[in-house]
Parts: C-alpha cells; structure tokens; sequence
C-alpha cells in the first residue's frame, strides 16, 4: 500500500487559521480520528480557537447508544465542553437550536459517513447547514474517504410523503459520494446563503475502500463493527423495516438475518438459486442477546460478501426480503412501530423513498419494474452530482 490518505481534520490541523481566534463548536463522534486516531474535537481544540461546545449525532458523542435510543442533551462528557446532542425523543432535537449557535463564529463537521442515505450522520449535517444558515455561521466540513468507494450508485428517488431523517438527502440509496461533496450538493440545492468551507481529504481516490486508504477502521456506530458491514448495509438495513432479526444482538449485524420460525436451509438454497452478484448466504442457527427475538434463537442466513466489485447491496435486500417471505408467509410482517419519528408510513418506504420495494417483497410487482427505474435515477444522478465532485471519477 501506498502513502495514506490525509482526512480533512489533519488538513485543518496544517491550516489552523481557519478557526484561530475563532469562536468554535465541533459535530463529531468517537470514529471522527486522524490517522494516528486522535479525536477530531481534540485536534480543534488545540488550534488557537476557543471550542465553546460540541455537538453529537445519533449514538452519541462516544457512540454508545443504540439504534433510534434517545441520547439528552448535556449527558455525556466531552473534555471539559458542553454536548449538545443532536439525536433526542423527538425530531424537534434533529437540529441545533438557535441559542446553541448565537455565540460561535463557524461550526466544524467532522462525521464518519459511510455511503448510504440512511445512514443518518449525513441528514445531521443537512439540519446543522439549514439551522447555520439561518444563524449566519460558517460550516467547515473537513471530509473523509466513502468508505464503500465513490464509484457505485443504487437506489431511487424520495417521494415527498416518504421524507424522513432517514431519507433527507437528495441522492440515490448509495450516492457514492464523501461528506464534503454532499455538503456542497446540499448548499448548492437547499442553502445558497451559507457560508461553506471544504477541506478535501488528499490522495483520496473514487475507486478505493477504507481498507485501501491505509486508515483505521473505528467504528462509527454500535452495530457497524467491520467494514463488510457498511458494505451490505444499504440492503441489510431493509430488515429494520420487519419483524425478522438484522442481528443486532450478535457479533455480526446486518450480517445475519432470521427468525425463530425461518428455515435456514430453504432461505438460503433459494437465495443462492438466484445467483445473486457478489453474495452468498450460508444457513446458519444465531441468538440475540438483546433487541429483536432477544434470547430466542433464531434460523435465518449469513450474508458473505464474495465480490464487492459486483455487489449490489440495495437489490440484493429487497429479493432478501422478498425470499424470506415466501419461505414464510403467514409469519412474515411489517414493522408497526414509529420508525425514526415517522408512525404513518411504512418503515420500509421511508428507507427506500417509495412503496415501490414494498410492492416487490408482497409480491404484488414485478422485481424488474423498480430496479429499472432506480438504475435510470442513478444515470441521471451521475450527471448532476458531477458538478459537485471533489476527486476524480
């Protein structure tokens, strides 16, 4: 491997100016590190501004929290600063308030993204850029490699009734893009009077994944442990939307996927059948120790990645789903639960932006009718998101 990519904290660091004198606060989390894994909040603390706060997304300033778990505002540490959490019990919390930015002069975002819109770190810094807008202060995203590459794109639009946190972005599924150049497709559509700094990671380039960047994985939330995690989850996440297990509760989530009534061997001789580009499902028997049928064990599959080059995660879970299904109809649901503050409207659409995909596991629509569709957004969406490219396709 050659020399390792330079993050967009580390440049901030080379050029401190930015926010010397300054009064500042940091968006960040426990995987937001250098190189040599020194926290991001701490690198700009120590550039000659004065850090007046900082602000978490979902899971938390140190990633503790749980998925969709509401972290209060002021209860974790941060160096001798007040956090701000940013992922509270409603979605009036989603967005700094207007007091929290009245006394700073430029908010510094430094978040782990991991190439997915749902994914929600991104849609935190679509609300932060709207509320800094608003209040007249810089944003400086200091940006970081797409740990899944720049080069691949899945997935459809959003329709205005399925808007959610989990569908706030103006992309494909996977958008194949760094945060730094979501934040300047964001202003360029949304926020035309903000004030944006960039700061490019160096020697990044669209092709490479995270585990080619010479960077250390930490990971960025509690059930995103490895990087063949982020790479399924655009697909594997769907299971969210039911009542079957996405593993949470066990060393791989996302990776595994069942239920106490599921027959693992029929699931995954029919997932095979189908030759699936760069999957394979291996039956398997696992037990959750929290979450979903916690302490029941359950029948399900193993998702083994066999050639991310080929890997289609998003289509993938939707013919997961669809599968999983007809193996077990009568017990196979829906969540009714709330879904990221959203109770009226079917988990699964607000993941994919339509009922499109739900119509496709029912049964009810041909698997062809929507992946056609959504390849034909991805094409469009290659054109316009060029203008806002950072590194070289």
């Amino acid at each position: 491997m050659g020399q390792r990519v330079v993050t967009g904290i580390e440049v901030l660091a080379e050029q401190g100016g930015l926010v010397r004198g300054r009064r500042v606060a940091v968006l960040a989390n426990q995987a937001a590190v250098t190189g040599e894994l020194v926290p991001a909040w701490r690198v700009a603390a120590g550039l000659g501004g004065t850090l007046v706060r900082l602000f978490a997304p979902e899971h938390g300033l140190w990633g503790v929290a749980q998925d969709m778990e509401a972290v209060a505002g002021g209860a974790e540490a941060g160096g001798g600063v007040p956090v701000v959490s940013l992922y509270g019990a409603s979605a009036d919390t989603l967005a700094p308030r207007r007091a929290d930015l009245e006394s700073l002069d430029a908010l510094v975002v430094d978040l782990p993204d991991i190439g997915c819109r749902y994914y929600t770190f991104a849609a935190t810094l679509a609300h932060v850029m709207a509320a800094c807008e608003r209040a007249g202060v810089e944003v400086i995203v200091c940006d970081r490699p797409n740990p899944i590459g720049g080069l691949a794109l899945e997935g459809g639009p959003v329709r205005d009734d399925c808007r959610s946190f989990v569908s706030e972005l103006p992309t494909p599924v996977r958008h194949g893009m760094t945060l730094g150049e979501l934040a300047l497709l964001l202003r360029a559509e949304r926020h035309p009077e903000l004030a944006l700094t960039v700061l490019p990671c160096r020697g990044w380039r669209r092709p490479q994944w995270w585990d080619e960047t010479g960077l250390p994985w930490v990971a960025p939330s509690p059930n995103m442990p490895t990087l063949t995690t982020a790479a399924i989850y655009a697909g594997a996440c769907l299971v969210e939307a039911t009542n079957l297990s996405e593993g949470r509760g066990t060393t791989r989530p996302f990776q595994l996927v069942g239920a106490p009534w599921l027959d693992p061997e029929q699931l995954a001789a029919r997932l095979n059948a189908l030759e699936l580009p760069g999957s394979r499902f291996r039956p398997t028997l696992f037990r959750p120790e929290f979450h979903k049928h916690a302490g029941k064990v359950c029948g399900g599959v193993e998702w083994h990645v066999t050639d991310r080059a080929a890997l289609r995660p998003l289509a993938t879970g939707v013919v997961l789903l669809r599968t999983a299904r007809e193996v077990d109809p009568e017990r196979f649901a829906w969540r009714r639960e709330a879904y990221e503050f959203v109770a009226d409207v079917p988990a699964i659409d607000l993941l994919t932006g339509s009922p499109a995909a739900r119509e496709v596991i029912e049964g009810g629509a041909d698997a062809v009718w929507p992946f056609a569709e959504w390849e034909a957004h991805c094409l469009r969406f290659r054109g316009s998101r060029r203008e806002h490219l950072l590194y070289p396709e």
